[in-house]
């Protein structure tokens, strides 16, 4: 429901204003977090059974062909933890790599629900083409968290076990 009315370039201006802090404001707020709020599975992050270990998403949607294409937010922002590639593979990294893979996707999902405030300023089709934007944004990267983080946990797992053996 709009309730500010605005002339177009100044909707078009906030518009853009708008996503900018979404973007900034959650992306810092949750780089701001100890990374300990990500160490354990969530309802919203745990991986479920139908997803098999991430393999669902691949089948669905060929992840792998087009995941490297797209930005760590991470480079962008020029700070936190690079998720492109693995830089070392002991446990503890895995271990770290897997809460930062949940704090994207925490960030990703967190930065879908704000495409409706902007049914306040803009026109219903303009909002409707927010929310498709918000969507279109973020569903990919959070597919690639899903996609990526059961086989890493798997490594960690097997890593962890390896060590408990005795082997190093």
């Amino acid at each position: 429901m709009r309730i500010i009315e605005l002339p177009v370039v100044w909707t078009v201006v906030l518009d853009i204003a708008a996503w900018a802090l979404f973007h900034l404001g959650i992306s810092y707020a949750l780089y701001r977090m100890p990374l300990r709020y990500f160490e354990k599975e969530t309802a919203l992050t745990r991986i479920r059974f139908w997803e098999q270990g991430g393999r669902a998403w691949q089948r669905l949607f060929r992840i792998r062909q087009w995941k490297d294409r797209l930005p760590d937010g991470d480079s962008v922002l020029g700070r936190g933890f690079p998720k492109k590639r693995l830089d070392e593979g002991s446990a503890d990294y895995l271990r770290q790599f897997v809460a930062e893979s949940r704090r994207a996707e925490w960030t990703h999902w967190l930065l879908i629900p704000p495409a409706f405030l902007f049914f306040l300023w803009n026109p219903p089709w303009a909002g409707w083409v927010m929310v498709a934007y918000a969507l279109t944004a973020n569903i990919p990267f959070i597919l690639i968290q899903r996609f990526n983080r059961p086989r890493l946990m798997r490594l960690s797992d097997r890593m962890t076990v390896h060590k408990e053996e005795g082997h190093e």
